[in-house]
């Protein structure tokens, strides 16, 4: 990984005088301590991909079990490592989702949804800690938004995970079934400001007011889709009660529900807070290295469950079709196999039924993992595919170093030799995409929308 480039710089914020006020309120004695730490740069944290792991320096962030804090701030964008999906770039506080997962049940097979998932953190996050052969749908209702969490979970190389665009109310086709809903619902921002300091210029008490109507909205729309028993995280990255405690209290009184408790270790400095029978865990920037964050965790008591059960109608590739593209893949009996388009997808064959139900209901944007486009009766093998953890050995590997790399992410054409057909890009053992090896050249296939802009010697 790159570490260089580091800036030491003061944050000068422009505080709106309502939420100072606010703060004051909320902190007492500490809104000195907090105002200070408002002024200090945002701390830098990664999460790695415990299925592509990399060797990091610096100290582990405490509530999550692959994050780390880095001493310096890299050029992110030129390094290979970030676009191999070795790590995700994520804010620290953002990683306690960790600890609220961990009494889900993710120690079973779940259907997960993550409601409001774009650019994907939560959507890495949660595939890292399910059983893994649990499903997950990746939500993003703004369609502007879809096509970077598209390319963050391709990237993060797993197949069990479907993207959809849809409004939060649109879930209520499928009643009963999820196991459990995350939802990081849109918010006022607070806990962004030093991120962010323009998020400031949105930021009124009638705006908060306003995003607390939006969060009853979406947790009601989405309610139905959650079984009997099942669990909803509701998280906000800001700090004001409205949109936090005050509101996950409204909630229990409207919907059948009870709240689950954590045991946060008192090192974390993460506050608990309580409001009527609500209980949520507040992250404040001056108690620990991480940005502001609210978390709760309501527990389904009623409900419809899940019984629907639906003929597969997807279209399968043939069987010598399979049997090439199984040769491509470590265990391919354990996936069902489809055709979208021109592209032949895999996705874990206990989750056919569950697809086309997803199908039958909601906007598909992504499913399962690309293997290969078929053209002309040739098989050109997915970007998806060079990116899975399912990807067997037996495409040849052309080995590149860090401005190879860089060549190659910038989709320009590699100076290298290699035997005749499609070879995979690697740097340091990480997947990058593919290259046709022809005569004369090497066609670089790297998908155009992804390739590094950036100028390189800014490294």
């Amino acid at each position: 990984m790159l570490f260089k480039n580091s800036l030491i710089w003061i944050v000068t914020l422009h505080i709106p005088p309502d939420f100072e006020r606010m703060m004051q309120d909320r902190l007492g004695a500490a809104y000195a301590d907090f105002s200070t730490a408002l002024h200090q740069p945002s701390p830098v944290s990664i999460r790695i991909n415990p299925a592509k792991p990399i060797a990091v320096k610096g100290p582990s962030v405490p509530w999550c079990t692959q994050g780390n804090y880095l001493d310096e701030r890299p050029v992110f964008t030129l390094d290979p490592a970030l676009h191999a999906g070795a790590y995700y770039v994520q804010e620290a506080s953002s990683m306690f989702l960790e600890q609220a997962l961990k009494i889900t049940g993710i120690e079973k097979p779940q259907r997960v949804l993550d409601l409001c998932a774009s650019p994907g953190g939560k959507s890495t996050h949660a595939i890292s800690m399910l059983h893994p052969d649990s499903l997950l749908v990746s939500n993003e209702a703004i369609r502007g938004r879809t096509a970077v969490l598209v390319e963050n979970i391709t990237k993060w190389g797993h197949p069990n995970v479907v993207v959809t665009q849809n409004d939060p109310a649109e879930f209520q086709r499928l009643p009963g079934f999820f196991d459990v809903i995350l939802a990081d619902a849109p918010c006022s921002g607070e806990g962004l400001f030093r991120k962010d300091p323009d998020a400031m210029l949105e930021w009124s008490l009638q705006h908060t007011g306003l995003c607390a109507s939006r969060q009853q909205r979406i947790i009601h729309d989405v309610w139905p889709a959650l079984k009997p028993g099942g669990y909803l995280i509701y998280s906000t990255c800001t700090y004001n009660n409205q949109e936090n405690i005050a509101n996950t209290e409204r909630f229990s009184q409207e919907l059948p529900m009870a709240f689950c408790e954590l045991s946060p270790d008192p090192a974390w400095n993460i506050e608990v807070v309580r409001h009527g029978n609500a209980i949520g865990y507040q992250l404040f920037p001056h108690r620990l290295r991480g940005e502001g964050f609210f978390l709760c965790i309501m527990q389904k008591t009623e409900g419809k469950t899940d019984t629907h059960r639906v003929k597969v109608s997807l279209q399968s590739p043939g069987q010598q079709e399979r049997r090439e593209l199984g040769s491509w893949l470590n265990q391919p009996d354990r996936f069902f196999f489809f055709k979208h388009q021109e592209t032949i997808r895999m996705i874990g064959a206990q989750h056919a039924d569950s697809l086309q139900q997803l199908v039958n209901a909601l906007q598909i944007v992504s499913a399962g993992t690309g293997i290969a486009e078929v053209t002309r009766n040739k098989f050109i093998p997915d970007h998806g595919l060079a990116m899975s953890v399912e990807r067997s050995g037996v495409h040849a590997v052309i080995q590149v170093d860090r401005d190879e790399a860089i060549t190659f992410l910038r989709k320009d054409t590699l100076q290298r030799a290699g035997p005749a057909g499609f070879a995979l890009v690697e740097y340091e053992g990480l997947g990058l995409g593919w290259v046709n090896v022809l005569p004369n050249r090497l066609n670089n296939l790297y998908p155009s929308n992804w390739r590094i802009r950036m100028d390189a010697s800014k490294a």
